[in-house]
């Protein structure tokens, strides 16, 4: 159901709530056909969001023509990671996949992350591998 990404590739997570809220996501994991694994700050007002109204969606953009919406409703898999103490796990468990392909357009860059801080991008780096061990479990 869920069509594969490259790792790192940024996506957007959109919450429920009051009013939709949306925030970029470094960590989005492909964990299963209709699973997502990310982490999320404790700082962050989505997981506060989330706790209230796990409604969700992840939508993924990526060079060679993807580009989908996945929705369901998103749960706290991990309070804190060993990696990032003030950052949880989070699963997206998908009921739907919009799949926004059209012929007559083509994605031809996708946006990238680039650190400017060694320490951020080594954390997220470990953060994705946690994240990677805990979607296997």
């Amino acid at each position: 159901m869920l069509p594969t990404w490259p790792e790192g590739t940024v996506s957007i997570l959109s919450t429920a709530g009051e009013e939709p809220h949306a925030i970029p996501i470094s960590t989005a994991i492909r964990a299963g056909e209709r699973s997502i694994v990310f982490g999320l700050a404790h700082r962050r007002g989505s997981l506060e969001r989330l706790h209230s109204d796990p409604r969700a969606a992840m939508t993924v953009l990526a060079a060679g023509d993807l580009a989908f919406t996945a929705t369901g409703n998103a749960r706290v898999l991990a309070g804190a990671l060993d990696a990032a103490p003030r950052v949880a796990a989070v699963v997206l468990d998908v009921t739907e996949v919009q799949d926004h392909h059209e012929p007559t357009f083509e994605i031809t860059g996708g946006v990238q992350w680039h650190w400017t801080e060694s320490h951020a991008e080594s954390r997220d780096r470990a953060v994705r591998a946690e994240l990677r061990r805990l979607a296997a479990a």
